[in-house]
Parts: structure tokens; C-alpha cells; sequence
């Protein structure tokens, strides 16, 4: 509204007035007001976190596995020897690449779309610790499902399967909330477009 009034004043006086306003010098006097930058995630990111964290993923269920087949597997009834033991964790493990490659990128595109969680540091847009966290919760409880449906094919077993899954709920949310935390520093992959969206 005070722009408007001053507009008409300038037009009444004889002054030009210009299409666009200059924006004032140390900013717009309501934050709220400042035109936004969205960004936008490439596939190539999306693509290269997806590999990265099933790199630390795997390696983590590889070892969960075996530890837990050979050592709680008994206590409810299911026992392996060592040699098969490591080769059912590795059958969960290599399994779990294939699917969790799918989920993890599926997942990573949905959550690039998404503008919600990001704060704006200098030039560009990183995610704050609530997205980070959001996005480690609801990646668990995909992954999570995805790998008790494994272990359940492959050793046959509830329960082991139930203490594998279960077990890699807090391993892994320390992980990957690390991997996000990590990722958040990396400006590769990350293009920043003029709008007006909300974060």
C-alpha cells in the first residue's frame, strides 16, 4: 500500500516511476515478503546418495545379520553353523541392495520435491534438523520393513527376523541421520530457481 501511494505521488509530480520497485538496500523491511529460491534436486544426486548410503547400509545388515543369526538364533530356535550363518546375513545383505536401491531413490525423489524443512544459509537452501530427522523417520520405517521381509525369506524364522529388522532400527537412524547431516553439506547437484514457494 505505501509503495502504491508513493507511486501515484511520483505520477502526480511528474517523476518516473519505475515497473519494479528497487528492493530496499538492506532487505525487505517483512523477511516473509523476500521472494524465495526453491531448489531443485537433480537425478544424478538423488542417484549418487542412493549409492552411497547403501554402501554404510549394507555393510551395517551384513554384520547385524550375522551376529544375530549366530548368536540369537538359537535362543529362539533357529541354528546355523558359522559358514551358514554368514551366508544367509550375505543373501540379506546382497538382496537388500537391489531393493533398497529402488526405495531409497524412490524416497529421495519424493522428498527432493518437497520444499518443506529447508532454510536459506547464504546462497542457496540446506536442510534444517527437523527435515533431516522427518526424512530418517520415514526412510526407517520403509527400510525397516523391507529388510524384516528379507530376513523372514531367507532364514525362515520370525523371531530372528523380528530381532534383525528391530535391531537395525536404532544402528540405522544414527546412520543415515549422519549420511543426511553429511549430504546437507554438499552443494553438488542442487539447482537454485527464482520463486515465491514456502518452505
Amino acid at each position: 500500500m505505501k509503495q502504491k501511494l508513493s507511486a501515484e505521488l511520483a505520477r502526480r509530480l511528474g517523476e518516473a516511476v519505475p515497473d519494479h520497485p528497487e528492493p530496499p538496500a538492506f532487505g525487505p523491511e517483512n523477511p516473509k515478503a523476500a521472494p524465495r529460491r526453491s531448489q531443485k534436486v537433480s537425478v544424478w544426486r538423488s542417484a549418487t546418495k542412493a549409492v552411497s548410503w547403501r554402501a554404510v547400509g549394507t555393510l551395517d545388515t551384513l554384520i547385524l545379520s550375522y551376529l544375530l543369526i549366530t548368536f540369537l538364533g538359537p535362543l529362539v530356535g533357529f541354528r546355523l553353523e558359522a559358514d551358514e550363518a554368514l551366508e544367509t546375513a550375505s543373501y540379506i545383505a546382497i538382496t537388500e541392495v537391489v531393493t533398497k536401491m529402488v526405495l531409497y531413490f524412490v524416497h529421495e525423489r519424493v522428498w527432493g520435491g518437497m520444499q518443506w524443512g529447508l532454510a536459506t544459509r547464504g546462497d542457496r537452501k540446506r536442510e534444517t534438523n527437523r527435515r533431516s530427522g522427518v526424512k530418517t523417520a520415514t526412510w526407517r520405517i520403509i527400510a525397516s520393513l523391507d529388510t524384516f521381509a528379507l530376513a523372514w525369506f531367507y532364514t525362515g524364522n520370525v523371531a530372528t527376523a523380528v530381532s534383525i529388522g528391530g535391531l537395525e532400527i536404532v544402528t540405522k537412524l544414527v546412520l543415515y541421520f549422519i549420511h543426511e547431516r553429511a549430504w546437507s553439506r554438499v552443494s553438488w547437484g542442487i539447482a537454485k530457481t527464482p520463486g515465491n514457494q514456502s518452505i
